[in-house]
């Protein structure tokens, strides 16, 4: 297992290392975060260009807007803050976007690039099947070491002690974005509105990138021993097993080597759903995407990933 371990390790030490020309001005924007950055401007952009091309097929040109950078910059600043401005006052802190303008500015720029871009490729098994290892891994990061941090550091013992609030926090913070996202169809090329969001839907509940926020966090609390009802889970878990005497004997896993453990997980989950959206079982000359199942999955599974940019300013305070 380290063979795996030992990689994923060195490529989380590598790429969370602020670099220039952020670091010229006292920001710890790292390269994961411009990859992030990067890969959550683009879907955005392909997501809202394929409704754009189902709506015309299907109606015509009947009340689609013209394209806005505003309307875009809101929906992507909406993704990347919306699972913060929904926690931070249930936490008692102050969100980040009003400390610092860093994220901002990196998000905008990026945008801006990414929307002057004349084409952009359209979602394909060939780009979802690699991209979906570095999801893995900004997923992994922001569920092990952004979020939780957020409670475990509270000022109060009733919210850092309380698994509940771990969870939870979690859940609204990796899915917040997206949720609102979709309840006012931000995506769809005509004017907001509301509708049911995914989420919602029948069987919305069993979306993957819904539960695994609290699945993943939980784990990596289970094995870190992040508060200590997740150290007794895990002594409990060792000595029903077998593999402790004790509750003293059970060591917790190095903080490293558990978040590779959960973006390995992360990204073997990604990877398999992209196989099975894509119907990659079949033979290649044969698999076609399946475009409603496809977006449907998209659009919940870009919801928390760059939300990890302004999760770093949450774990300054």
């Amino acid at each position: 297992m380290s063979f795996l371990l030992s990689p994923s390790i060195e490529v989380f030490r590598w790429s969370l290392q602020p670099v220039p020309p952020f670091t010229w001005f006292g920001s710890p924007l790292s390269t994961l975060d411009v990859l992030g950055a990067v890969r959550l401007c683009l879907i955005l952009r392909q997501l809202r260009e394929q409704l754009r091309r189902q709506h015309v097929a299907k109606n015509g040109v009947n009340g689609v807007e013209k394209s806005s950078f505003v309307k875009s910059l809101a929906i992507t600043l909406t993704v990347v803050f919306g699972g913060e401005a929904v926690t931070a006052p249930m936490l008692g802190i102050m969100p980040s976007y009003m400390i610092s303008g860093a994220v901002v500015g990196l998000f905008g720029f990026i945008q801006a690039v990414i929307d002057a871009l004349p084409v952009v490729p359209d979602i394909t098994a060939e780009l979802e099947l690699p991209l979906s290892i570095l999801d893995g891994f900004t997923r992994a990061f922001l569920l092990c070491n952004l979020i939780p941090p957020a409670v475990t550091m509270h000022a109060s013992s009733v919210v850092s002690e309380s698994p509940w609030s771990l969870l939870i926090t979690s859940l609204l913070m990796a899915n917040s974005g997206f949720f609102f996202v979709n309840l006012f169809s931000m995506l769809a090329p005509t004017p907001f509105s509301l509708t049911t969001p995914a989420e919602l839907r029948a069987n919305g509940w069993t979306t993957a990138d819904l539960w695994c926020a609290p699945a993943i966090t939980g784990l990596y609390a289970l094995l870190t021993h992040a508060q200590p009802f997740w150290a007794d889970v895990h002594a409990l878990i060792m000595t029903l097993l077998g593999g402790a005497t004790s509750a003293k004997t059970v060591e917790p896993v190095d903080p490293e080597t558990a978040r590779a453990v959960c973006a390995l997980l992360l990204s073997g989950l990604f990877l398999g759903r992209a196989v099975k959206n894509f119907g990659l079982w079949k033979p290649f000359s044969r698999a076609q995407p399946k475009i409603e199942s496809t977006f449907d999955s998209l659009v919940v599974k870009y919801q928390d990933l760059i939300i990890f940019f302004c999760a770093t300013e949450m774990k300054k305070q």
